[in-house]
């Protein structure tokens, strides 16, 4: 365990505490206990915030690439350095195993690698002019000051992909973390500062989403939109910067499906998924749940999901055999059991978990809901849980079909050693990332970007890098 640091705004530089602001209670989710207080911008700290991002932006972009990964890499290693106490702080704040929250802060700080290197690789391009005379270029340059919203199921990976992306393209960043994982984008926050990010290129504000996201999506000083969460949140906050055209990268919401062919062990097929399915208690945009699976090995594969399902040990994350960790608010707890009351009223089979467990904190059981309907609550919501679905399937158009139902295209999987299935599978599914015989949806130099109704543009590789940056095309006439 680890003490819980005082929670602060970062503006224009300078940590600001919570003394005349309003404030927010952050619980610990395995106790219901609280963790601290969180203060909340107002309305003048969002307009420094704003001015202080316009100053950052026109200093940051004039520093050479070289030294802005140069400060992303000293960051990266930081970062490294305090992977225990960053871990300690998911763990509190989130719940997840202490084993889950170290692998996140690897990847955390592999994003920062990534994108120093990267950055010194924004190349333009010469175009062969139709006449000599003519010097046509294309050249990328940065954005401008970036408006950034992360969510609270990836509380370093998700802050660590935006602000370093927008940092290396040569951006400024004011981002709202959310307000159930501060202190692990504090943390962030604080090794850029140590690495020698200049005052006023990352702002850290918190508080009321409304207040927050119409003060920082209507300034015309923020110039690109960068959003992980739900569809609907989405929608609303891409309605909000389109009046000032905001460029915009958004993340959305997903219903993973993974079609799993006859030719596989069932078996082996369900101890590789479950711990895909359980990481993070569900909790994670790509988490495979919709299990389509061919009928003449679906109730082997059912029934051997909902076993380990029902042997994972559930716990506090800081304890060495939890498997699995709480979910992060009481909220998420209530969703899941109207996931399952659905299910027992069409007389669906709850094959594993369904209920709480424990009597503090916000834990629930790992489910399986086998052999559903597609009318049921749980084919047709994301979960965003510890919940799977299983289904059978006859035939690959069949499997297909389920996949594409929904208006949902974030991650998918495949599962078969048959390459003809795998390629015609991998052409039809309307998903931004298929995953095939795997569970490994996203690494900092892949795009990672959804279909439909799960996005906007890309995150992560050289797209996501290209998403903070506008083209400029100069043709330049010489005469001889």
């Amino acid at each position: 365990m680890i003490d819980y640091p005082a929670l602060k705004l970062l503006i224009d530089g300078k940590w600001r505490c919570g003394e005349g602001r309003t404030t927010e209670t952050v619980l610990n989710p395995s106790t219901g206990g609280i963790l601290g207080e969180l203060p909340h911008a107002t309305e003048a700290d969002l307009d420094e915030a704003l001015a202080s991002s316009a100053r950052g932006f026109e200093q940051w972009r004039r520093v050479s690439a070289l030294e802005r990964g140069a400060i992303l890499q000293r960051a990266a290693a930081l970062i490294a350095e305090r992977r225990e106490m960053i871990a300690g702080l998911i763990t509190l704040e989130l719940g997840k195993p202490i084993a889950e929250s170290r692998a996140e802060v690897d990847t955390a700080a592999g994003m920062f690698i990534w994108n120093a290197e990267e950055g010194r690789r924004a190349y333009g391009r010469v175009i062969p002019s139709r006449n000599r005379a003519v010097q046509q270029i294309a050249v990328r340059e940065p954005l401008g000051p970036i408006a950034a919203f992360a969510p609270w199921n990836a509380p370093a990976i998700t802050p660590a992909r935006k602000i370093s992306s927008a940092l290396a393209a040569g951006c400024s960043i004011i981002i709202k973390p959310a307000e159930e994982t501060p202190a692990t984008a504090l943390a962030i926050a604080a090794a850029l500062e140590d690495a020698g990010l200049p005052a006023g290129v990352l702002n850290v504000v918190f508080g009321n989403p409304a207040l927050v996201s119409q003060k920082l999506l209507g300034s015309p000083m923020t110039r690109g939109l960068t959003f992980t969460g739900s569809t609907g949140i989405g929608k609303q906050l891409g309605a909000l910067a389109v009046q000032t055209m905001k460029k915009m990268t958004l993340e959305l919401g997903g219903h993973a499906p993974v079609l799993i062919f006859g030719d596989v062990d069932p078996e082996a097929a369900a101890i590789s998924a479950v711990t895909a399915k359980f990481r993070n208690s569900g909790q994670v945009c790509t988490s495979p749940t919709r299990f389509f699976v061919h009928e003449s090995i679906h109730d082997r594969f059912a029934a051997k999901l909902s076993e380990l399902a029902d042997g994972i040990v559930v716990g506090d994350g800081f304890a060495p055999t939890t498997k699995m960790g709480p979910l992060a608010h009481a909220r998420r707890i209530e969703s899941m059991e109207r996931f399952v009351d659905d299910a027992r009223s069409r007389n669906i089979a709850v094959s594993a978990g369904g209920g709480r467990c424990g009597n503090q904190g916000f834990f629930f059981r790992p489910t399986v809901l086998s052999d559903v309907d597609q009318a049921c609550m749980a084919s047709n919501v994301e979960p965003f849980g510890p919940l799977a679905v299983t289904a059978p399937f006859s035939t690959l158009d069949d499997a297909v079909r389920l996949a594409n139902r929904l208006p949902f295209g974030l991650a998918s999987y495949v599962m078969t050693h048959d390459m003809r299935n795998a390629s015609a599978v991998t052409e039809a599914i309307q998903s931004g990332n298929v995953i095939v015989n795997h569970w490994q949806a996203s690494l900092p130099e892949t795009p990672f970007g959804g279909y439909k109704d799960s996005g906007i543009g890309s995150e992560g590789g050289i797209e996501g890098l290209q998403e903070f940056q506008t083209l400029k095309y100069v043709s330049q006439f010489s005469r001889s």
